[in-house]
């Protein structure tokens, strides 16, 4: 673990040598990461857009002949839960509002009436062994997880606590759907609110994925290890783009 967090820090500290960004790096910082995140985090939960269609679906609005519509409504929703990430992102803190925000903004094609509102009914993870709270527990669970977050972040070094907070999400499991793409939000917000660059997990660590965080209701050291390399893996990207060389 600490081999990666000296590796992430190391590259950070290159990161912050050359900010301030001008306006347009931003803006193209932003909008690939933007393409990258929605297509990724989409993926890993069955949407069958590729990144290039993604792109489409985002920035021209175009639907893309023979993909199901509920796909380009999580590629619409994601990209606007992606500016609202990013909103977030200037401040310290996350709020229980924020929460339901980022749901809401991704789910509201899919499912106005369920949008940023926490699951009436009981919800199972298919493969998992570990029950998902009662609807009746959600409302308590998630006013401590929000109590709770400024203790992990002060423990913790930031990318750390950014997939600790992850897990702790996706083991409450608020929503009806789009839990794990809430939960790469919520991650990605404090860690740019610490200054870092966003973790996109692969499509292709999906398995690894899904394992770990499984592993992680009792030892959660492979998932974090998991998200620290994904964290380094965007911050190469970032310096390659910054360097003129991508």
């Amino acid at each position: 673990m600490k081999d990666i967090l000296i590796k992430i820090d190391e590259a950070q500290t290159k990161i912050n040598a050359m900010r301030p960004f001008s306006n347009e790096m931003n803006h193209q910082i932003k909008e690939y990461f933007r393409i990258g995140l929605t297509y990724a985090s989409n993926a890993l939960e069955g949407n069958s857009l590729t990144i290039s269609e993604t792109k489409v679906v985002i920035e021209d609005g175009l639907t893309i002949a023979g993909k199901p519509l509920k796909d380009h409504y999580e590629a619409a929703g994601h990209s606007d839960a992606f500016d609202h990430m990013y909103a977030l992102s200037t401040g310290k803190t996350i709020t229980e509002e924020d929460v339901k925000k980022l749901h809401s903004l991704f789910y509201h094609r899919i499912n106005e009436k369920d949008a940023g509102a926490y699951r009436k009914i009981q919800a199972i993870i298919t493969g998992s062994q570990y029950p998902l709270p009662t609807p009746d527990a959600l409302p308590w669970m998630m006013q401590k997880f929000i109590k709770d977050l400024p203790g992990f972040k002060k423990d913790n070094h930031p990318v750390v606590y950014a997939a600790k907070l992850h897990k702790e999400f996706v083991f409450i499991h608020p929503f009806v759907d789009g839990n794990g793409r809430v939960a790469r939000l919520l991650m990605n917000v404090v860690l740019m609110q610490a200054g870092y660059i966003i973790a996109i997990i692969p499509p292709l660590k999906r398995a690894e994925y899904i394992s770990n965080l499984e592993k992680a209701h009792k030892n959660d050291t492979d998932f974090i290890k998991l998200i620290a390399s994904c964290v380094y893996e965007t911050q190469k990207d970032l310096l390659r783009m910054a360097n003129g060389k991508s």
